[in-house]
């Protein structure tokens, strides 16, 4: 079989030599939301790999035939040497003011002898800065000394928070409005060409703090290594594929044909398989010209996996184990679940690089990664630094047209992966701390063969359901989703014994288990395992029901990943999450046939039942899921949520034999349909809050009155929407609401189901897929967006891109 796809996949040269987008990313590597390596370019050797919060994480492939090197994946890194450390890498101090000096305080001669003194970093999170500065206006000297060799190739290294201003000996070199989360290289060798010379220097800086953080941190850097070789020759990329468990290039070396697949078998029913941190790189090699050439295969991987800033030191060691030769790194420090965040990468465990011992792979550890030099070997099996590479060179001998494959595995053992209100717990695959990664990835070498048989099948069984219900754009897109959904969770057991499956909300606040991510997430894990949406809701009722929350509503969220401690986020979501909630017991029901996850936590279910029959039908002035959008009162779209949800636990009173309450919730929830109606009427469309003529938004909320058969809504409230709908629409989408022009994909998608016919849930999902296949914003799908022009508005790899699958799960509940 391997044989027939590399051959079609040369064969189709000719079509395909301008690499065409497929998504905005490329899914890679995909298991957690720390261990997600993406390509973000259609080119797979046109940018280093990257996490998926854009941090270059290398991984790179070459292949050497016939004396001749190419590169097939990746694109190296540069390595830089400070030159003038930043406080991250050696503690200096400058002379500060927060009051507006002279106008030429940027000159080497003024006189700073009148300003404070004071170590950086500057910012104001007095637990990680080393001067506290809360004011609006920062300037700071900082006066050091060059010699002639640093002048070459010198960047200004720079984090800052909000605008900033930079000269160097009075020369302006950096000018820039907004903000950097992490160190920015900005290269300033023409400047310093014409204005430095060796010996005494002044790097001066004015920041502006205009709003939320505040932060200054620069120094100035060189290249200590370019990274790629001028010498090495980067490969012809013939064809991609994406699949829902596998993303596939083909390629050509020379004489060689390249089939490169990456496999992070996500199989979901499968805990056990989908909780091994393991992800199968397979590089099939055979002439593509009918001849017999000589051949070396190359696999370089940064050590930048296993850090959240480059700057941190790793050791890193070569060894043998179960039948496989291993590279391990981590950093030095360990600093097992110390930090909280949106926009961190971990920096605490172990990554692994794996092949079986009998492909007598030499393996070594490097300070860097030389391209032209790698197939001479090397010779150290330990060594400790920063921004090491991992070598794994494998002799192919002659190759012909019988393909030759070789399979490495790359792993991360977190050892503790997530803190649950105070107790830090192992991840799933060894939550009793009896198992280890050597048996892991002993277990992927020996199911390698029946693993990738079932992930082949079941792409083709999502592909062909998903384009049978929605058409072939509607399946791409559940392509694109699959991974980056179940990939924005970390899968472990609570010290009560129940499943969690928690979500990060990447790129929009790191909360974790954040109730209105698991909402719009959940039609994926409802369709291929229940289990896992339960994992997303346990944590929730657990902290209502241990009374480590106490409000008559349901929380918004455990905490700032990976602790979840309890709630983090500054404000409530009271209906929104309470109707979640209500919604996703009700829908588990439906699926598993019946009502005993409810029973588990019927008081809890009642008493947000109750608080939303008070005051869930007319909201008062608060947040919804949508809150990027701002508050809203009397919104109509959240009032339909509490309708559904009302209807929902009545439908689950009804299956638990409590006729009575069964009776009393529908009754409530009919009568608030009639109300609704009046209220939101605007003619032709029902408005976006009560009585607001002329205002409109998408009632997404609606679909599940639909799939979950309530019928509360009669079928022309419905139909009228979707008809207005189909008018508001633009190039990239339907816009959320009538406030603003951008959008939430994931909602477009519940509101086409809506729809009554095939034609116009085309005609709602059609935009998306352009929007993913056109988009400039090369990140992990992002799920708000600009509906004129297809930019990211923001968040990305969300795990919310599960509710693309809620066309397949309304086809699995008519079965």
């Amino acid at each position: 079989m391997r044989k027939s796809v590399l051959l079609l996949s040369l064969a189709a040269a000719a079509l395909t030599a301008d690499a065409q987008q497929i998504a905005p990313a490329y899914p890679l590597v995909t298991h957690d939301p720390y261990f997600s390596i993406w390509s973000t370019t259609d080119k797979l050797t046109a940018e280093p790999t990257k996490h998926w919060s854009g941090s270059p994480q290398s991984l790179t492939g070459l292949l050497k035939v016939d004396g001749k090197v190419y590169r097939f994946l990746g694109n190296n890194v540069p390595k830089y040497k400070a030159i003038l450390p930043t406080a991250n890498e050696a503690a200096y101090d400058v002379a500060y003011t927060e009051s507006q000096p002279a106008g030429d305080w940027m000159q080497p001669a003024f006189n700073d002898q009148q300003w404070k003194r004071g170590q950086a970093p500057f910012g104001d999170d007095d637990a990680q800065v080393k001067t506290p500065w809360h004011s609006k206006d920062l300037w700071i000297r900082r006066s050091f000394t060059l010699q002639q060799n640093d002048l070459k190739d010198l960047f200004l290294k720079i984090r800052h928070d909000d605008n900033v201003e930079v000269y160097l000996n009075g020369q302006s070199i950096y000018n820039f409005k907004g903000w950097t989360h992490k160190f920015a290289y900005i290269p300033i060798s023409e400047v310093i060409a014409a204005h430095a010379k060796p010996g005494p220097q002044v790097l001066a800086i004015h920041v502006a703090n205009t709003a939320g953080g505040a932060w200054l941190d620069a120094g100035l850097a060189t290249f200590e290594h370019k990274g790629a070789s001028q010498q090495v020759a980067v490969a012809e990329q013939i064809n991609t594929s994406l699949r829902a468990t596998q993303t596939r290039y083909a390629l050509r070396c020379g004489g060689l044909g390249v089939e490169l697949t990456f496999t992070s078998p996500l199989l979901l029913k499968d805990l056990d398989l989908i909780a091994r941190p393991v992800t199968y790189v397979n590089v099939d090699v055979k002439a593509a010209d009918g001849k017999s050439h000589q051949a070396e295969l190359y696999l370089g991987t940064s050590t930048d996996i296993a850090v959240n800033t480059p700057d941190q030191a790793v050791t890193a060691s070569q060894y043998n184990a179960k039948g496989l030769a291993i590279l391990k790194a981590g950093t030095v420090e360990q600093p097992v679940l110390k930090k909280k965040g949106d926009d961190l990468r971990i920096d605490w465990g172990h990554m692994f690089v794996g092949i079986k011992a009998d492909k007598n792979a030499k393996q070594w550890v490097s300070p860097y990664l030389d391209e032209h030099t790698v197939f001479e070997g090397g010779t150290n099996k330990n060594l400790t630094g920063n921004q090491l590479t991992l070598n794994t060179l494998v002799p192919l001998g002659a190759v012909i047209n019988t393909p030759k494959r070789t399979t490495f595995l790359l792993a991360y053992d977190d050892e503790y992966a997530i803190q649950y209100f105070g107790e830090n717990l192992r991840p799933w695959w060894n939550a009793d701390g009896k198992s280890t990664i050597e048996q892991q990835l002993a277990l992927a070498a020996t199911q390698q063969e029946a693993i990738l048989k079932k992930c082949n099948a079941f792409d083709e069984e999502l592909f062909n359901n998903a384009r049978k219900v929605g058409g072939e754009k509607y399946a791409r897109l559940c392509e694109i989703a699959y991974r980056q959904s179940i990939a924005a969770h970390k899968l472990v057991k609570s010290p009560q014994g129940e499943l969690l499956f928690l979500s990060k909300e990447n790129f929009s606040n790191g909360s974790i288990n954040t109730v209105d991510i698991t909402y719009p997430s959940a039609p994926l894990y409802l369709l291929y395992n229940p289990a896992l949406l339960k994992g997303m809701m346990n944590g929730i009722f657990y902290y209502s029901e241990s009374g480590k929350w106490t409000k008559p509503f349901a929380a918004h969220d455990l905490g700032t990943y990976p602790l979840a401690n309890g709630q983090t986020y500054g404000e409530d979501m009271p209906v929104e999450e309470s109707g979640n909630m209500l919604i996703l017991t009700a829908a588990i029901a439906k699926v598993e046939g019946n009502a005993s996850y409810a029973k588990q936590h019927w008081k809890t279910l009642t008493v947000w039942a109750e608080y939303l029959a008070k005051e869930g039908f007319d909201p008062a002035n608060q947040l919804c899921t949508d809150d990027f959008a701002g508050h809203l009162a009397r919104n109509a779209n959240l009032s339909v949520k509490a309708i559904v949800a009302l209807g929902g636990y009545a439908r689950l009173a009804k299956q638990l034999g409590d006729n009575t309450t069964a009776a009393k919730y529908e009754t409530l929830a009919k009568e608030m349909v009639r109300k609704w109606i009046q209220l939101a009427d605007d003619g032709d469309h029902y408005s976006l809050t009560f009585e607001n003529k002329g205002s409109w938004s998408q009632k997404y909320n609606m679909v599940w009155d639909k799939l979950l058969g309530l019928q509360l809504f009669p079928a022309s409230v419905y139909e009228k929407e979707i008809r207005y709908y189909l008018g508001k629409q633009q190039a990239y989408g339907l816009p959320l609401d009538s406030r603003r022009t951008y959008t939430k994909s994931d909602w477009i998608m519940w509101t086409a189901v809506l729809a009554n016919n095939q034609q116009d849930f085309l005609a709602l999902t059609d935009p998306l897929y352009k929007y993913a296949t056109e988009t400039t914003t090369r990140v992990p799908l992002s799920d708000w967006h600009e509906t004129t022009n297809g930019n990211m508005v923001g968040f990305q790899a969300r795990s919310v891109v599960g509710g693309y699958f809620i066309k397949l799960l309304e086809a699995a509940f008519k079965k």
